[in-house]
């Protein structure tokens, strides 16, 4: 099969996964976003379980499992995971000021991404 389209399905199933999760814990106003949080945990862990368990495989037979779990379902359903494992894996390889530089610029270049974003939509996007 194809890996873009075990990525598709792989995708599909992890989205659907996500918004379930969104729907059974939503968030209102001002409340903790334990459904992110939970996502984003959940598909660090899992993440990392998957890395272990596909490499052990070899390459050849690992692709389409990477691409399918990881890829797909993981990226689907949180693309934290992939950003914590490469941190980890950037701390691993002895490169920890990377890994730290990773970390944090990450963290608050896309919290400050997301903040100007919607600045911006509020100053282009006129109210209703």
């Amino acid at each position: 099969m194809p890996g873009w389209i075990l990525v598709a399905i792989g995708s599909a199933i992890g989205g659907v996964a996500r918004y379930g999760c969104g729907r059974l814990w939503p968030v209102m106003p001002g409340q903790w976003p334990a459904a992110t949080m939970t996502v984003n945990l959940a598909g660090s862990c899992l993440i990392g379980v998957l890395s272990v368990l596909v490499g052990l495989r070899g390459a050849g037979a690992a692709e389409p499992l990477r691409l399918f779990w990881m890829t797909g379902v993981l990226g689907g359903f949180t693309t934290y995971s992939a950003f914590a494992l490469e941190t980890v894996l950037l701390a691993e390889s002895g490169a920890w000021p990377k890994a730290l530089g990773y970390l944090f610029l990450t963290v608050l270049g896309c919290a400050a991404a997301a903040f100007a974003g919607r600045a911006l939509a509020m100053i282009l996007i006129p109210e209703t």
